[in-house]
């Protein structure tokens, strides 16, 4: 290795494979140039910032143990030190990953699906209509006050906010409508 003390008190030394490590005046900052194009920095305030260049992505590792990854497409995804991780996608889509299984994701249009632990899901959508799915039934909400039922042996069910109930079997025949 060559170790090189510039005038203003940077060290840089360049190891053999190509490698540069330049170390600030004040010692508080690193910068590691690998030879295959990635960048290592140690910041002043304890972050490390790593540039994969083959995949063009940048890791920012904070101090309070949480990790940020850019993507070249603008994803960027948090992982929070309890597990947690929030996905940003291109079209402004949030993905919320809880570390008890819970998932939350917001997209553009103000819909939101939340999907819990044992599979369970509820969609919200922007236009007030409210879906859930569980392995025993797929029901839609209106705002109306209307809902509709499908179960998962293929029976129907609405309740209409006229208080209107029908009810549909298996392959769809009346069997009640009052």
């Amino acid at each position: 290795k060559v170790e090189e003390v510039l005038t203003d008190g940077r060290r840089i030394i360049t190891f053999r494979n190509g490698t540069k490590k330049e170390i600030s005046a004040d010692k508080r900052m690193t910068t590691i140039s690998f030879f295959n194009g990635d960048v290592k920095k140690i910041m002043p305030d304890q972050r490390v910032i790593y540039y994969y260049a083959d995949a063009q992505t940048t890791h920012t590792t904070y101090p309070d143990g949480l990790e940020v990854l850019q993507f070249p497409n603008n994803q960027i995804e948090k992982h929070y030190p309890d597990g947690t991780q929030e996905i940003v996608f291109p079209d402004n889509t949030v993905k919320c990953l809880y570390s008890d299984g819970f998932k939350e994701t917001f997209f553009p249009d103000g819909t939101v699906v939340k999907v819990e632990k044992n599979g369970d899901k509820i969609v919200v959508f922007s236009n007030g209509q409210k879906e859930v799915h569980t392995a025993q039934f797929r029901r839609r909400e209106y705002p109306d006050g209307t809902v509709k039922t499908v179960f998962c042996n293929g029976r129907q069910q609405a309740k209409y906010s006229t208080g209107r109930v029908r009810i549909k079997d298996e392959e769809s025949n009346i069997i009640l409508d009052k």
